[in-house]
């Protein structure tokens, strides 16, 4: 039986879409339909804008609430969550091939979290402060929502993601339209009917599955005042291209080609749950992945090695069984193109010791093998281009030195791991990495700490009161001498 969905969840309110288009969606593992969705028009996406706009100047409105109140609604959405967290995981794992038990994690559980921790970091936050000024009078400084935002989320991630954007947006008084991947919206719709039981006021949550022309023509719609995109660096220079001709604030979560950087004294056995976290979660498609693993020349052999024995022991099936540990890519077009790295592996030199095939027995979705690679180059095309596969490449080092070296030697700067029996070491290693985040024989993004990229990996930062500051603009206003 599948899921379809006759409407768009439009201004708070399920609505006819404007045309009869369709996206059909299909699950990683069996290939089969499961379901389909209205695909939103840019006609659709002018009602939405036009609602939010109404709904954000409205001084009685969303914005204008005290910051308690908007608290109260987040809750009530939060509780609407929680109450389909396991069909969440569940539908998201069929369409994207996450293994349930992480879905059940990220998907189901990590949104309510982000909604109580924006919520309460808005209320207990100030919103204003008077600063004494140099010249005989003082400043009132003001944070205010910045309006109406734009927010775009991928596939592999997806409720995870849309609530790095949507909980401290929707906390700071900011009105909201969201475009989800095509490959998965059946969780966005009911996420969308969450947020209609917990009776957001009208205006303020749309939701409107369509493809990349639909998203370009969200991001340069003259109605909306910010845009958050996570997704892909090409995409992301073209929409940051668009922001600054149009000098909008933008904050891009993009690609990461991260180092998993293992010192000499590493104890991998002994961290090998938190290592395969890092390196291949979510079947190798996640951004922030340390998929170029940094090994001593002094122990290069004994590293591969039990990377190697690392990913021939996972056990690759269907996502939604409970010991599965690498389900399939997200699509063929997804597998196809993780095949033409390992090919491109092979053809310039590097030793493959694991995986690249397609498992034996698994004839229907598109599953590859966890794969690795030794004897890599910094310079191969599998250590510079992100893959978003779950293929590793390990490459030798001499010293602490050459390794920050190689680690930092990429276009991209958003993860990384340090791997060591010393903490302290670690984290002066970790400290000379360039990179936006980096991990110390772990790596979680926490909700308190804020979270983005450098170079080709992005601009501004998600989770962390800087989260919250992103959908915030300030106001200064010059006091006269005599007010306090």
């Amino acid at each position: 039986m599948t899921i379809d969905y006759d409407r768009l969840f439009i201004a708070g309110n399920w609505s006819e879409p404007a045309t009869g288009d369709r996206i059909d969606v299909r699950s990683a593992t069996t290939e089969e339909l499961l379901g389909n969705v209205p695909e939103a028009s840019a006609a659709d996406v002018d009602r939405a804008v036009a609602a939010a706009r109404r709904a954000f100047d409205d001084p009685a409105g969303w914005s204008g609430w005290d910051p308690a109140q908007r608290a109260e609604a987040l809750e009530r959405f939060a509780v609407a969550l929680e109450k389909r967290s396991d069909e969440t995981a569940r539908r998201v794992t069929v369409q994207n091939g996450m293994p349930i038990t992480l879905a059940r994690q990220f998907e189901g559980g990590f949104p309510p979290v982000l909604l109580r921790y924006f919520a309460g970091l808005v209320t207990e936050s100030p919103r204003e402060e008077t600063r004494v000024g140099m010249l005989g009078g003082n400043s009132r400084v003001i944070r205010e929502p910045l309006g109406v935002v734009a927010a775009i989320v991928p596939w592999n991630v997806p409720q995870a993601i849309t609530f790095l954007k949507l909980a401290p947006a929707l906390a700071a008084g900011c009105t909201v339209v969201l475009k989800p991947a095509p490959e998965t919206v059946l969780d966005a719709m009911l996420m969308a009917e969450a947020a209609h039981e917990a009776g957001l006021p009208d205006g303020v949550l749309s939701v409107l599955p369509g493809d990349r022309e639909l998203g370009s023509y969200l991001v340069g719609h003259p109605g909306v005042d910010k845009v958050s995109f996570t997704g892909s660096t090409v995409a992301g220079r073209t929409i940051a291209e668009t922001c600054g001709r149009l000098l909008r604030p933008v904050t891009l979560e993009l690609g990461g080609k991260s180092a998993a950087v293992v010192l000499d004294d590493a104890d991998l056995a002994a961290t090998i749950e938190s290592f395969f976290a890092a390196t291949l979660l979510n079947n190798g498609q996640i951004c922030w992945l340390g998929t170029r693993v940094l090994a001593p020349r002094s122990r290069y052999g004994e590293v591969v090695d039990t990377i190697t024995d690392l990913a021939r022991s996972l056990t690759v099936a269907d996502p939604l069984e409970e010991s599965t540990q690498v389900g399939p890519l997200v699509s063929a077009r997804q597998r196809d193109r993780v095949e033409s790295y390992i090919a491109k592996g092979i053809d310039e030199g590097a030793r493959l010791t694991a995986g690249g095939a397609r498992p034996t027995g698994l004839d229907q979705g598109w599953f590859v093998e966890p794969t690795v690679f030794a004897d890599v180059d910094n310079g191969h095309t599998i250590a510079r281009e992100e893959i978003f596969g779950p293929v590793l490449s390990v490459i030798p080092y001499a010293d602490e030195d050459e390794a920050v070296a190689i680690a930092n030697a990429s276009d991209y700067g958003l993860g990384g791991t340090v791997w060591t029996s010393d903490s302290e070491r670690g984290e002066a290693v970790a400290r000379r990495v360039a990179t936006g985040t980096v991990g110390i024989n772990a790596y979680t993004n926490d909700p308190t700490a804020p979270f983005g990229g450098i170079k080709a990996s992005g601009l501004g930062r998600e989770l962390g009161p800087e989260g919250l500051h992103a959908y915030q603009t300030l106001k200064t206003i010059y006091l006269d001498a005599g007010q306090a």
